[in-house]
């Protein structure tokens, strides 16, 4: 019962994600930037460093198979993306400590890799118009900005909320 209210968490943060997109798209201050939520993953994350990482993996290929699904034109690309990011952060966490300081720039990095290996995909599948530079200035920046203040706003209840609901024998700081 405590993993499937984790998993209910990170599925409203799923939704949220689409919410926060439609209202963060468009001209932002004045400029063409493009901000991209990963309130989800962000959460996924979190969930690999103070929970279990095998419900984070299962969760991450969950949702990343209904991210698929409702927003790219590509399966798999989620799917595979996020339980990998989870795996890399877990087999990261063994040799760092697990501070305040570690987990908001090891996740930011984390969404910054994700954001990088989205693009590359696209432009492989030939889906993306803009070079890496502009891609760097118009997406990655604003994106990693954004990510951040989400990181830094929501690090301790999301601390307390995974530590709370993950079964006591399955955390492991």
């Amino acid at each position: 019962m405590r993993q499937f209210i984790l998993f209910l968490v990170a599925f409203l943060f799923f939704v949220l994600d689409s919410i926060f997109a439609q209202v963060l798209a468009g001209s932002f201050f004045g400029r063409d930037i493009i901000l991209v939520p990963y309130f989800m993953i962000v959460f996924i994350f979190f969930l690999t460093i103070y929970g279990s990482r095998k419900y984070a993996m299962i969760y991450g290929a969950i949702l990343g198979l209904f991210y698929d699904v409702v927003y790219t034109e590509v399966l798999g690309i989620y799917m595979f993306l996020i339980p990998f990011l989870a795996y890399l952060i877990a087999k990261c966490m063994k040799v760092l400590q697990s501070n305040w300081i570690i987990v908001i720039f090891l996740t930011l990095v984390f969404v910054a890799i994700a954001e990088v290996v989205l693009y590359e995909m696209n432009v492989i599948m030939s889906f993306a118009h803009l070079n890496f530079n502009e891609f760097v200035r118009m997406r990655l920046l604003p994106t990693a900005c954004l990510n951040f203040v989400y990181i830094v706003v929501f690090y301790y209840p999301f601390k307390r909320l995974i530590l709370n609901f993950s079964e006591p024998n399955e955390v492991d700081l």
